[in-house]
């Protein structure tokens, strides 16, 4: 490794080389998010259908359906698709399976890129990372984040979010966002009730709370004990793992490399990797073993008084 920080390394890049990185298409998201979304709807019916064992696939349907957050990720870039209605489009489907409003989300999102691992100024850093193995255990359960969504999708709904980070003129919108949302939710719930139906329990509620924890690991991993600095291949971790994950996960393992140039699509950051590989600073080999090691680390942590 080497001392060049994210913004030579990616000057450093050919002219050629960074715009056939940076280039936009449609197959590759449609393919991405046929897979996603089929996946999503034959486990459904064969949960619905109570096929043998049925209650196995429960979290697997529940991996599948909180790692649609990948997908809003990257819609939300406008990067899965060259067609910004089909970002628009799966932002929105994904964000609602998720209880993520998009419109909200892209704005607490960009900030994150722009202050990426700030203490002060970082919208990711105001919910401190676990630094006990109390605090781990109640993190990796979702639960909070359960808790945070839905407060946060009530408080837009009501038109008092406070969030910094929303321009003044885009409330109404965010207002509008959550509203929409929150009637959509109650109208399946009311739907569910009319027909005496659990089919929505059981293939959305159930397996994506089943899920979460999954994403919870995974999402620690992006940027838990970086440096606070302004080096993306530093402050940024990029975890090494299987295909089967960077499949489920739109390949955002490549997360340093994702920070360090955002618009490259998903499907070219293994391309980028291979480019920047030699300047990465802070990499895992493995989200078990990264989990492993944030875990073993709580043992010799004292919390303050």
């Amino acid at each position: 490794m080497d001392t060049i920080d994210h913004r030579t390394a990616i000057t450093n890049l050919e002219p050629t080389q960074r715009q056939s990185l940076i280039e936009r298409s449609n197959g590759p998201g449609l393919l991405r998010i046929g897979f996603h979304l089929e996946a999503i709807l034959v486990l459904g019916a064969l949960i619905a259908h109570g096929v043998p064992f049925w209650f196995l696939l429960l979290p697997v349907q529940g991996i599948l359906i909180v790692f649609l957050f990948t997908a809003l990720h990257e819609s939300t870039h406008e990067t899965a698709f060259k067609s910004s209605f089909l970002n628009t489009a799966i932002s929105s489907i994904s964000g609602f399976l998720i209880l993520i409003p998009p419109a909200w989300f892209r704005f607490f999102h960009f900030a994150h890129h722009r202050h990426t691992h700030d203490p002060d100024r970082d919208p990711e850093l105001q919910t401190p990372k676990p630094t006990t193995l109390t605090d781990y255990v109640k993190h990796v359960s979702g639960l909070p984040l359960w808790f945070a969504a839905i407060s946060t999708l009530l408080r837009n709904a009501a038109g008092q979010s406070a969030d910094d980070f929303v321009p003044e003129k885009a409330r109404p919108r965010i207002t509008f966002e959550a509203r929409v949302m929150l009637v959509l939710y109650a109208l399946i719930a009311t739907a569910s009730v009319f027909w005496g139906s659990s089919l929505v329990i059981w293939t959305w509620i159930v397996p994506a709370l089943l899920g979460q924890p999954f994403l919870r690991l995974f999402l620690l991993a992006e940027h838990t004990n970086c440096p606070h600095v302004d080096n993306m291949f530093e402050n940024t971790r990029t975890t090494f793992t299987t295909k089967l994950v960077r499949l489920v996960a739109w390949n955002m393992p490549f997360h340093a490399e994702h920070h360090a140039l955002p618009t490259v699509p998903f499907h070219k950051l293994p391309n980028l990797h291979e480019a920047v590989r030699d300047h990465l600073k802070t990499t895992a080999d493995g989200y078990a073993r990264f989990n492993g090691e944030l875990v073993s680390g709580y043992s010799n942590h004292k919390p303050s008084a």
